[in-house]
């Protein structure tokens, strides 16, 4: 966090030394142009201590989730959580039915991330109407488990070496054993923990393990850049994800046993998962094509 900080004071000290030199901000202290450009000069130098800063690598040593066990080594990670006052069976079926459209501002930050370019669909341009779990995982991301009402992990690289290419058909298992240099691979969960009292804590946590020294000075500059924006956009994703779930419950419909369908409609492409409770590795037919080319870092991961 600190980093971060030192990263952005910068660009504010480069913005400020840049205005001031038109005219100087003499509420601010920067009483002439010689000032300014003092101000101008520090704004690129502290953003180049921040991104430099050297990243804290952490181990978890007794897992106690999937997340744990796919990303028991990173450097680089972000937490967010939030109470939503549904059971976790609603919040689970509304983490997998969220759609892009439904997180505020995720349209606005993506295409800010992105440089306004068009592309094909991601993560990061995603289509209307379609959950943005299933999104990832048929593009670029793997999914790397699933537990039924309680946890959902994916994961993809965000670098990786010129000319890299996977197996024929990567798994999760691909994903959890690379530590060849010249990596960087992130692990994004979503994890919902009853509270006790017919609600449940909702938390998503994402992480990233660098191989080599090289690869993790290169994504902590970009890490460094990005992180507000990734935060608020996972913040807005669990907010998304709360006012679904609290939302009036999907209607049902009684067939001729009188058996009551709760799922998600199709429309939105919610599928019917395993039991509650028990734990799904297996890649969802995710095609080879999702593991080979790292086109930008964060941005569409495995292609």
């Amino acid at each position: 966090m600190a980093a971060v900080v030192c990263v952005y004071a910068g660009l504010v000290l480069l913005s400020l030394g840049l205005v001031s030199l038109l005219r100087p901000l003499r509420f601010l202290g920067i009483s002439s142009r010689r000032r300014a450009a003092l101000v101008l000069v520090s704004g690129p130098l502290l953003v180049a201590i921040g991104g430099s800063l050297p990243a804290r690598e952490v181990r978890i040593d007794s897992p106690r989730s999937r997340l744990d066990e796919f990303a028991p080594v990173y450097q680089f990670s972000e937490r967010h959580a939030l109470h939503v006052n549904a059971a976790p069976d609603r919040v689970f079926r509304a983490t997998r039915a969220v759609t892009a459209d439904e997180i505020l501002l995720f349209r606005t930050l993506t295409w800010i991330r992105r440089f306004g370019r068009p592309g094909p669909e991601s993560i990061m341009a995603a289509p209307e109407h379609v959950p943005l779990i299933d999104v990832a995982t048929r593009t670029s991301f793997l999914l790397l488990a699933e537990e039924r009402d309680r946890e959902i992990v994916i994961g993809t690289l965000v670098i990786a070496p010129a000319g890299f290419r996977a197996r024929e058909r990567p798994t999760p298992e691909d994903l959890k054993r690379l530590e060849e240099p010249g990596f960087a691979k992130v692990a994004m969960n979503f994890r919902i923990e009853p509270d006790g009292r017919g609600g449940s804590d909702l938390s998503t946590e994402t992480r990233v393990f660098a191989t080599d020294p090289t690869s993790r000075r290169q994504f902590a500059a970009y890490w460094r850049v990005i992180y507000p924006g990734s935060a608020l956009i996972r913040h807005m994703w669990l907010r998304a994800i709360r006012l679904r779930a609290e939302g009036s419950p999907p209607s049902t419909t009684s067939g001729a046993s009188g058996s009551e369908s709760e799922n998600e409609p199709e429309a939105v492409g919610y599928r019917r998962e395993a039991p509650a409770g028990q734990r799904t590795d297996a890649l969802q037919e995710v095609g080879p094509e999702n593991f080979l080319h790292v086109v930008d870092v964060g941005d569409r991961g495995l292609r």
